[in-house]
């Protein structure tokens, strides 16, 4: 009834202002001689009232209060109406650029391809990322649909969907909350969990064409994810101190592959989860120079018995240096390390075996950079602490190391190119095996900063 009644008075006030106008014509067509057969009119005869400034300022708010009942009424993203001359507006309405509605939603949308060349010298290269180039001559690694938009005041939506040779695989799709108290944030969804450094992380941030084979050996090769929700916490602390904890499926053989992997168990109880919990602290040591150093542990249900379980505990570190104090210096040096130690319960033992990785990484231009890498990972270990056979891994019976080198050139910022080589000595084989790898990936569309 409010918007009724402010439309009516609208009107009336509409209706009111048109003697006025008749009038100030009637005005201007007095300053030339009137045609000869006009009536004679005496002056102030039937003549409008001189408004005042109070009733003028009334009708203006009049007027603009009608207008802005009508936008507030029409659907959320409707555009301005089209100009009456051809070519002089366009009757597609895109948020956020020919839309005047600033608070209209839109998606952030882009694409990432990432394919690479390369050669081995194994016929069977130990390769473990999905993503990893994994034979002679060319390699799809991923293209990569990345999608983001702010819902609403209360949530957002993040999605990263995956097409590569043989299919499309939705790799992440969940929604974040943004408005919680007591400095608490959600995810639900399907997510990669935020165990160490490496794994929520996607190809295009990564300093090396493939992943660390720890991640593979324990998770699988896309790493490890599941559908679940998430609850982390940023502590009230002089220092940066996140604490996460999250729940999702235990199934994926590529992505719970040290839990119950390509087994299609059924959820009967809260034990048949995965439980993730991850300590992330930020120490500031000088301007120049920033620290990161996590704490991570995973645990599940494994299908080899009753109630049996595996347990990865890991810690990563991550050392930065930018010279930001001295102008024009554009150096950049990282120091990346992750440590993971595996505990599996199988009939009659109990299973464990480490996986660490260390690297550098040296951007010495802006266009430029080298990054170097070793790889160490254990054959597993009984009780005792005698090698045993791994039903995982048969074939891993003795330690295995990798060290990989690689210059990165970028055109743009939208474009790299990548040359690695490596060397990957696995004790059961009877040679060290060599790669080279040259990749090129490509980014158009909305492209956000990487995470520290």
């Amino acid at each position: 009834m409010a918007t009724r009644s402010r439309r009516a008075h609208g009107a009336l006030m509409v209706v009111s202002l048109t003697p006025l106008l008749f009038a100030s014509g009637a005005r201007a067509q007095d300053a030339s001689a009137p045609p000869a057969d006009a009536p004679m009119q005496e002056p102030g005869e039937n003549a409008a009232p001189a408004l005042t400034p109070e009733e003028l300022q009334e009708i203006e708010k009049a007027l603009g209060s009608d207008a802005a009942s009508a936008q507030q009424n029409a659907p959320t993203g409707t555009a301005a109406p089209p100009a009456s001359m051809p070519g002089g507006g366009s009757a597609l309405s895109i948020p956020g650029v020919n839309n005047p509605n600033t608070g209209a939603n839109f998606l952030d949308l882009s694409f990432i391809l990432d394919v690479a060349a390369a050669a081995f010298t194994d016929k069977e290269p130990l390769q473990s990322g999905a993503h990893d180039p994994t034979r002679n001559g060319f390699n799809l690694q991923q293209l990569e649909l990345s999608i983001g938009s702010v819902v609403d005041p209360y949530f957002r939506f993040d999605a990263n969907i995956v097409f590569s040779q043989f299919g499309v695989e939705i790799e992440e799709a969940y929604g974040t909350t943004l408005a919680l108290p007591y400095n608490l944030q959600v995810r639900a969804g399907q997510f990669l969990t935020r165990f160490g450094r490496i794994n929520p992380t996607h190809p295009h941030s990564w300093d090396f064409v493939d992943q660390p084979f720890a991640v593979g050996r324990i998770f699988g090769g896309e790493s490890n994810r599941g559908l679940g929700a998430e609850v982390s916490w940023l502590a009230p602390l002089p220092w940066y101190v996140e604490v996460i904890g999250s729940t999702t499926d235990a199934t994926g053989e590529a992505t719970a592959r040290s839990f119950l992997g390509s087994t299609s168990e059924r959820v009967q109880s809260p034990f048949d989860l995965q439980l993730t919990g991850a300590v992330k602290q930020f120490f500031p040591l000088s301007d120049d120079l920033s620290l990161m150093w996590g704490l991570s542990t995973a645990t599940g249900p494994n299908p080899t018995g009753y109630r049996n379980r595996t347990d990865v505990f890991g810690t990563d570190l991550y050392l930065r240096y930018r010279p930001i104090t001295q102008a024009h210096n554009t150096t950049l040096i990282t120091l990346q390390a992750e440590a993971f130690y595996r505990r599996r319960q199988v009939p009659g033992d109990v299973l464990t075996d480490f996986n660490t990785y260390a690297q550098a990484a040296w951007r010495f231009s802006p266009r430029w950079a080298t990054a170097l890498r070793y790889e160490l990972g254990t054959a597993a270990r009984g009780e005792d602490g005698a090698r045993v056979i791994d039903p995982l891994d048969p074939d891993w019976t003795e330690s295995r190391n990798r060290v990989s080198a690689n210059v990165t050139f970028w055109p743009t910022e939208f474009s790299r190119l990548r040359v690695q080589g490596a060397r990957d000595h696995a004790g059961w084989r009877d040679e060290p095996g060599y790669s080279l790898m040259l990749a090129l990936e490509l980014v158009t569309g909305a492209h956000g900063a990487h995470a520290f």
